[in-house]
C-alpha cells in the first residue's frame, strides 16, 4: 500500500443532510488542499458539487468546527474557512455573503421556516483580550447581520433544534470546567411570532449527566441521549416526563468533538434508526418505541456515523474491517443497501488485507484495556523463520475518542510492509460506558500510557510481535500519549509525535476555549496543582528518554501550537538523542494537504528503516535525523 495510492484515491467524508428527495453531504479533498465541498445527489443518481472553487465549507467554532452547513429548499447555508462569514447559495447562483467581515464564527445552524429565520450557534472573538463569547443568534437570511442574540450567558451552546411545528427550540449547554461528554443541560423554550424566545426550562443535564443531541420526532416529541445510568442511553420527554427507551450497557451517543455529531434519526414517528456501540464496534440498529425492541442490523458495518433517515431508509456514513468508509444508502424494508460515495478508490486484494482483531488485554490495578491488533499481511512475502514483526502502537487523539475497526488505508500502509499494529482504545476511551472513561480523570498521561504499554507486553507475551522493536506512535492527546511513555517508561524503541503535547502548562495557557478547562479533569485544576502539570509533562524529563523520536507539526495550529513540537525538539537536540522534525506551512490541526499526507507516511517510514537498520521497498525521500 503506496502513500501516492492513498493519499490519489482517499477522500474526508463528512455530515449527511437531507432535502425533500436530494442527498447532501461534505467531502474534504487533500488533492484540492483539505478544500471541503458540499456535494448534491439527486433522486436520478447524479452527484454534483453545489460549493464553486474558491470556496471551503469549514467552520472555526471550537476550532474542530463541524455543522459548518444548512439546506433548505435547495439553498445552501455554509460557513466559508477564509473569512467565518455566512454564505446563502441558491440553486445555481454563486454563493453571496450574508454576515459582515469581523471576529464572527458560525456553527449548527437551523432554519426557522415559519418565521424566515436561521438559528446558529455563534462565537465571538470581537475582543482579542478576552475570552470568545458563545450564544444563539437569530439570523434573518433577507436582512444580513452578525444575527441577534436569542440565548446567551453561559460558556458553550450547541444542537439548537427548532420542533417541526416551529413551536419550541431546545439547545445543549454547558459551562467551565465541563466538556460537553462530562455534564451539559438540555433546556427547552417557546419561540415567539418575532423569532425571540420565552421563558426557557431545563429539561434534563447537569454537572454529573452528559446529555448528546437532542432531536424533535415528527410529532414532535423531544428525545436525546443521556449517561445518567453509566451508558450513553436514549430517552424522551413527553408529557413533562423523561421515559427511557433502550437502557442497556451499550453506548447511544458519542463525543461531540464537532458540532451536529448524530447517532441516531427518526424513520418515522416512533420509529428510531440509531448506532448503539457495544464492544468498540458501532452497528446500524431501528428502535421501535412502543414496543421498546431494538433490532440490530447484521454486518458488513462496523462503524455507522451521521445517520439520516426517511420512511423506509436511511443514509449515511459506514465502513467495515474490510470497506472504507463510504456513503451509503439502506433499504430498511430488506431491499438492499446502495453505496452513493466512496472515501476511498482503493481496492486491496485479500492478499494484502490485514483484518483488525478486537483484543483486551490485562493492565494497573485490575483493570481489562481493548484494542484492535492488526498482523502483517502481505501474500508476497514471509519473515525470515524464526522472526516476529515489529509493532506499531497507536494512541488515538481526544483522549476523549476512540480507535475503530473500520478500514484504514494508512494502517494498511504499514501492515503491507511487515509491521503489526495495535489500536489502543486505553481507559479513558468512549464506547465501553462513562466509568471506563472516567478512568483517566485526574490520570492522564498515566492510565492512558499504562495501557499501552500493556497491550504491547500482552502481544509479545502471546509471542505475536518483536519486544525489541516496539514503536509507539499517535497525534494530538495521542502525542502526549507517546511523548510520556517514550519518557516515562521504558518500553518502545522509537515513537512518532504527531502535533503532540509536550508542556501541559504551556497548552493549558496557549490553547483555545473549548478545550481550556478540559485539563481540569484529565490532570487537575490549574495554577492549584502546578506540580502534577510539571510531574506530567515530559518536556521536564527529556533525560529519561533513551530512544528516537519523529516529531510532526503544523505551524498553524491553534488547539496544539507548534511551540510545543518545537520545544521537544530543542531539548532532545540538546541532549544529543537522535530526533527529526517536520513541520508544515499553512496546516492546522491535523494534515489535509495531499503532499502533507504522503509525506508524513513515508518520513515515518524513512525513521524507522533507520532506527532499526532495514531496507526500504520503495523509493522514500530522506528525511534529516539529527544525532543518529
Amino acid at each position: 500500500m503506496t502513500s501516492d495510492l492513498i493519499v490519489a484515491g482517499t477522500i474526508g467524508l463528512g455530515e449527511i443532510a437531507l432535502d425533500g428527495r436530494d442527498i447532501y453531504w461534505v467531502e474534504m479533498r487533500p488533492t484540492e488542499g483539505g478544500r471541503n465541498v458540499v456535494v448534491r445527489r439527486t433522486p436520478d443518481g447524479r452527484a454534483a458539487d453545489v460549493t464553486p472553487p474558491g470556496f471551503n465549507v469549514r467552520t472555526r467554532v471550537h476550532e474542530y468546527g463541524g455543522g459548518a452547513f444548512l439546506v433548505d429548499g435547495g439553498t445552501v447555508y455554509f460557513s466559508n474557512f477564509a473569512d467565518q462569514r455566512l454564505y446563502r447559495q441558491a440553486p445555481g447562483a454563486s454563493p453571496q455573503a450574508l454576515t459582515p467581515q469581523g471576529a464572527w464564527r458560525y456553527a449548527d445552524g437551523v432554519m426557522d421556516r415559519r418565521r424566515g429565520l436561521m438559528i446558529w450557534v455563534r462565537e465571538d472573538h470581537t475582543d482579542a483580550t478576552r475570552e470568545a463569547v458563545n450564544t444563539l443568534v437569530g439570523v434573518d437570511p433577507a436582512h444580513p447581520g452578525e444575527g441577534r442574540v436569542l440565548v446567551s450567558g453561559n460558556d458553550f451552546y450547541s444542537d439548537p433544534r427548532l420542533s417541526p411545528d416551529g413551536a419550541s427550540l431546545a439547545w445543549l449547554t454547558w459551562r467551565h470546567p465541563n466538556m460537553p461528554w462530562d455534564g451539559t443541560e438540555l433546556w427547552v423554550a417557546p419561540v415567539r411570532d418575532g423569532g425571540t424566545l420565552g421563558e426557557a426550562r431545563r429539561v434534563a443535564g447537569g454537572e454529573d449527566e452528559s446529555i448528546f443531541q437532542p432531536a424533535w420526532s415528527p410529532d414532535n416529541v423531544l428525545h436525546f441521549v443521556s449517561d445518567r445510568t453509566g451508558w450513553w442511553n436514549l430517552y424522551r420527554w413527553r408529557g413533562g416526563r423523561i421515559e427511557p427507551l433502550a437502557e442497556q450497557e451499550a453506548e447511544f451517543g458519542a463525543p461531540q468533538w464537532m458540532f451536529r455529531t448524530a447517532t441516531y434519526a427518526f424513520e418515522s414517528a416512533g420509529r428510531i434508526v440509531c448506532v448503539p456501540k457495544a464492544g468498540g464496534l458501532r452497528r446500524l440498529g431501528v428502535l421501535d418505541e412502543e414496543t421498546r425492541r431494538l433490532e440490530i442490523h447484521e454486518p458488513p458495518y462496523s462503524e455507522v456515523s451521521s445517520p439520516q433517515a426517511g420512511p423506509g431508509f436511511v443514509v449515511m456514513v459506514a465502513g467495515s474491517p474490510t470497506e472504507a468508509p463510504a456513503i451509503v444508502r439502506v433499504d430498511l424494508r430488506g431491499r438492499g443497501r446502495d453505496v452513493l460515495r466512496r472515501s476511498s478508490q482503493v481496492a486491496i486484494d485479500p492478499g494484502y488485507l490485514s483484518v483488525p482483531q478486537a483484543v483486551e488485554f490485562p493492565t494497573e490495578d485490575g483493570h481489562t484495556a481493548h484494542g484492535f491488533f492488526y498482523p502483517p499481511r502481505n501474500r508476497d512475502f514471509a519473515a525470515p523463520a524464526g522472526e516476529k514483526p515489529p509493532l506499531l502502537v497507536v494512541s488515538h487523539g481526544g483522549p476523549t475518542g476512540a480507535a475503530s475497526a473500520t478500514f484504514s488505508p494508512g494502517f494498511q500502509y504499514w501492515t503491507s510492509r511487515g509491521f503489526a499494529l495495535l489500536d489502543v482504545n486505553y481507559g479513558g476511551s468512549t464506547g465501553y460506558g462513562r466509568r471506563y472513561r472516567e478512568r483517566l480523570n485526574g490520570r492522564w498521561g498515566v492510565v492512558d500510557v499504562d495501557d499501552c504499554v500493556n497491550g504491547a507486553r500482552d502481544l509479545v507475551r502471546r509471542g505475536l510481535v518483536d519486544g525489541a522493536r516496539l514503536v509507539i506512535r499517535g497525534g494530538s492527546a495521542g502525542g502526549y500519549t507517546t511523548l510520556c511513555a517514550v519518557t516515562f517508561r521504558s518500553a518502545f524503541a522509537a515513537g512518532a509525535s504527531h502535533f503532540g503535547i509536550g508542556d501541559l502548562e504551556v497548552f493549558v495557557r496557549d490553547t483555545h476555549k473549548f478545550e481550556s478547562r478540559y485539563l481540569d479533569r484529565l490532570v487537575g485544576p490549574y495554577p492549584q496543582m502546578r506540580d502534577r502539570y510539571r510531574e506530567r509533562s515530559p518536556i521536564h524529563y527529556v533525560d529519561r528518554i533513551r530512544c528516537p523520536m519523529l516529531l510532526f507539526q503544523g505551524l498553524d495550529d491553534k488547539i496544539v501550537p507548534p511551540n510545543q513540537a518545537e520545544l521537544m525538539v530543542a531539548a532532545l537536540r540538546q541532549k544529543g538523542l537522535p530526533v527529526a522534525y517536520i513541520a508544515f506551512e499553512g496546516e492546522q490541526h491535523g494534515f489535509r494537504k495531499a503532499e502533507n499526507i504522503k509525506r508524513t507516511l513515508d518520513a515515518e517510514l524513512y525513521f524507522y528503516s533507520r532506527v532499526f537498520r532495514f531496507p526500504l521497498a520503495d523509493p522514500v525521500d530522506p528525511v534529516p535525523i539529527e544525532n543518529l
